[in-house]
């Protein structure tokens, strides 16, 4: 008779737009456990509605916690992995940190960033054992939408536009990709023996990561509005 153990979970009180929040979790994390060998960053909100409808608050409340909320972590983490001389942060970002989301500009530019902070980082702690890389999932089968902070200053302008929006993102969810599947992408990325810098998550992913890199500009641009039912 073979007896399975199932892995010991421990729920810790996190707020990652606070730096002492954050500091306190990962003091607390290494004084039960002596050591972190993985970090996964995937707190994060959503956020909809054209540029003109979103206000600087707003902006400043989506970026600190999808931007310094992995920033917050990645600093609380990464001198308790040079001293044990290794460790691997993941950051899960979403393809629209390499394509753009029209009436989704707030969420895209946390994911670029995400993006180009991660790579950037990768090279600085490479030669400490340690290893920053990117989960990029496409559309998943969660609440995200719905939870999605909407715009806090609505213009009529955009109204329908954004029924638009609601529609397309709607239709994706739908059709999107189960959430085990980025949950066995981020494992692979924690245990792969050669790691990558980026894993697409789902063949979408795989397909969009494709097409950004060697689709002609005016051709990509086009496809963009054809999805979101943009006037050409």
């Amino acid at each position: 008779m073979t007896t399975c153990h199932r892995p010991t979970i421990t729920d810790l009180d996190l707020d990652v737009a606070s730096d002492n929040s954050a500091t306190a979790a990962v003091g607390e994390v290494m004084d039960r456990f002596g050591r972190i060998d993985v970090l996964v960053n995937n707190a994060g909100i959503g956020s909809a509605g054209a540029v003109e409808e979103n206000s600087v608050t707003q902006a400043q409340s989506v970026l600190n916690i999808n931007v310094l909320g992995v920033i917050r972590m990645t600093k609380a983490v990464l001198p308790h992995m040079r001293a044990q001389g290794g460790g691997r942060i993941i950051n899960v970002s979403s393809v629209l940190g390499l394509v753009p989301q029209p009436y989704m500009a707030l969420y895209a530019a946390a994911k670029h960033a995400i993006e180009g902070y991660s790579e950037s980082l990768d090279h600085e702690v490479r030669e400490h054992g340690i290893r920053v890389l990117l989960v990029e999932p496409a559309y998943t089968k969660t609440s995200f939408d719905t939870n999605a902070a909407q715009p806090d200053t609505p213009l009529p302008l955009y109204t329908e536009r954004r029924r638009i929006f609601d529609e397309v993102v709607e239709a994706a969810m739908k059709n999107g990709d189960d959430p085990a599947v980025v949950a066995k992408v981020i494992l692979t990325a924690a245990i792969d023996t050669r790691p990558k810098l980026r894993y697409p998550a789902g063949p979408l992913a795989s397909r969009i990561s494709a097409l950004r890199r060697l689709t002609p500009a005016t051709t990509f641009d086009k496809g963009i509005r054809k999805f979101n039912r943009m006037p050409t």
